[in-house]
């Protein structure tokens, strides 16, 4: 939920359930940095060595002398530039080789510019301590290497630091956006979520087809085959619902009618019930898929085309037969009939479970992330309110990183106060 208290784990989870939001800020952030490199132009850098007496003692006020105001202003003079000294100061870099060697480096958009200012700076610094004006005493210093070439980082080596770079702070960026839209999101995830909306238990959880036409949904009823987690999962559902139908024992137990309904917002459920349908059919179980009347009729309009149409009985099992009813009570007496299973599709918003066709049991289909719990209220209360008790939740494709089981714990029983008995094993009376 989104009042959860976020860890570093949670956090992860979230991260890589919007996975495609992250990775599309990532993608954003290297395409804008490898636009950016591409569109400026490359800065080049070019070294000029001056060389200071060998009795020189203080290195370091000379670098400071060399960045000065006065000495950056002969510089700009010589270059007959407008700039500041401040602006030549950002792109100049003074430091001590060794205790009598001083490098001035200067960038510039072209190789040209670049020695044009490391070395009118060199000439300019040469000149002012030569001459002895306010820099503490005359220093005989020379050009000893004069700029001549400039260097920069290639092409490749750029787009590679600005694409990372740009991708780093997308992907960071896609970070927050996930975690804000966590905060906002109340969508139901995790099982333990969807059991304590409405306190009714998850039976079962698995991955279902996603049918969008009338061919998909008929050969979802030919060739659906669960794993076998999803087929050990539907057989212990079956039994915890205490179908007798699906009593392999006995198959010609009297039928049960089972209803899965969904909600009309999430169309990943509606599959629950069909492909439920076609794993009884598979254990030897009678069974009829019954599609009858809906809230919504165009949330099932597809699969009601596909159970309305003629069946291939060359690929369908024999033991399901499918067909479309538009009375609220479900077919008894179907001749050979071991279940009954109902699709049957609500309102979440205005959900009215009484015009949706009965059954001896009613389970609620959801799919993970797609419904609210404010949904699930509305909708167990409609079955409440027509007497109806939801026996259970079938969840369709389970969050993979949802760890919980949705399985509610059972209240303890009281435990009854024994009286004291005497070494006979008579109990004692109580003193009035």
């Amino acid at each position: 939920m989104s009042d959860q208290t976020l860890d570093l784990r949670r956090s992860l989870q979230l991260v890589r359930r919007h996975k495609v939001i992250v990775a599309v800020f990532a993608v954003l952030g290297l395409a804008a940095g490898v636009g950016i490199t591409v569109m400026s132009r490359p800065m080049v850098t070019s070294n000029t060595v001056v060389v200071l007496p060998a009795t020189i003692r203080n290195m370091s006020t000379q670098v400071v002398i060399a960045g000065s105001d006065p000495v950056l202003s002969g510089a700009l003079r010589t270059l007959d530039s407008s700039q500041s000294p401040e602006t030549l100061r950002n792109s100049i870099q003074v430091k001590s080789l060794t205790t009598n060697l001083l490098s001035i480096s200067a960038q510039g958009r072209t190789a040209a510019a670049a020695e044009s200012s490391a070395n009118a700076v060199a000439h300019s610094y040469v000149g002012y301590v030569s001459a002895g004006t306010r820099s503490g005493g005359r220093v005989q210093a020379r050009v000893l290497q004069p700029a001549t070439s400039a260097s920069g980082t290639s092409r490749s080596v750029r787009l590679i630091v600005a694409g990372g770079a740009g991708a780093l702070a997308g992907l960071l960026l896609g970070v927050i956006v996930a975690l804000a839209l966590h905060r906002r999101d109340r969508r139901l995830r995790e099982r333990d979520e969807i059991a304590d909306s409405i306190g009714t238990p998850v039976l079962m959880s698995v991955s279902v087809g996603h049918p969008s036409n009338a061919a998909d949904w008929t050969k979802l009823l030919e060739d659906y085959e669960p794993g076998a987690i999803d087929a050990w999962r539907m057989r212990k559902a079956l039994r915890q619902l205490g179908l007798t139908g699906a009593n392999l024992a006995d198959p010609s137990a009297d039928g049960s009618s089972l209803s899965v309904l969904s909600l009309s917002s999430d169309s990943k459920a509606l599959a629950l019930g069909p492909q439920l349908a076609v794993f009884t059919a598979s254990l030897g179980i009678p069974t009829v898929l019954v599609v009858g009347p809906q809230q919504d009729t165009n949330a099932a309009a597809t699969l009601r085309a596909a159970c309305a149409a003629a069946p291939d009985s060359s690929k369908r099992s024999r033991y399901l037969r499918v067909t479309v009813s538009d009375q609220n009570e479900a077919p008894d007496g179907l001749p050979g009939a071991g279940l009954i299973i109902v699709v049957a599709v609500v309102d979440g918003k205005a959900p009215q479970v009484a015009e949706t066709m009965r059954t001896t049991t009613t389970v609620l289909g959801v799919s993970a992330g797609t419904v609210t719990a404010e949904e699930l209220a509305r909708v167990a209360v409609s079955a409440a309110t027509d007497g109806r008790d939801i026996a259970g939740i079938l969840v369709a494709d389970p969050d993979s990183a949802d760890h919980t089981t949705g399985r509610l714990p059972e209240l303890a029983r009281p435990a009854q106060r024994r009286m004291p008995t005497r070494v006979t094993g008579i109990p004692m009376g109580t003193r009035r």
